[in-house]
């Protein structure tokens, strides 16, 4: 199996950037893994859904056809711990062994990613920062593998 994260922004805090790591050694024991990061654009004096747009080509272009992709939105499917291991033992069995989880940026993702994705997750009704994001997510890989 190979996962990516294919998400908007850097990290930026060295605490976020120790526990990626941690995590990325973690997930590598098991499958291929690997980060894709999108440049996050100015929100400064542009429509939120032109910021969306440019971040969601960015995304867009790091997505082959073949791939399964699962955007993280607040209004996808909520799944346990436990849910969301048996999803990817179940990706592994199916053939859909290359996934993508997709993490936008401060304003959200594209209709047009949206569009492409497999699947929506959310994490909760809440709305969380999306570095933050990526370090939930990997924990919970780590976690299901």
């Amino acid at each position: 199996m190979k996962i990516t994260i294919v998400a908007v922004g850097k990290l930026k805090e060295e605490y976020l950037k120790k526990a990626a790591a941690r995590f990325s050694d973690e997930i590598s024991r098991h499958c291929g893994f690997s980060v894709l990061e999108v440049p996050d654009e100015s929100t400064e004096n542009r429509p939120p859904d032109s910021v969306k747009l440019s971040e969601g080509e960015g995304i867009l272009k790091r997505i082959r056809p073949e791939q399964y992709v699962v955007a993280l939105a607040i209004d996808g499917k909520y799944r346990t711990s436990d849910d969301f291991a048996a999803f990817l033992k179940d990706c592994g069995r199916s053939g859909r062994d290359d996934l993508v989880f997709v993490i936008g940026g401060s304003l959200g993702l594209s209709p047009e990613v949206l569009k492409r994705a497999n699947e929506k997750l959310s994490f909760s009704p809440m709305t969380f920062p999306h570095q933050l994001m990526r370090i939930m997510l990997m924990e919970q890989i780590a976690r299901g593998l």
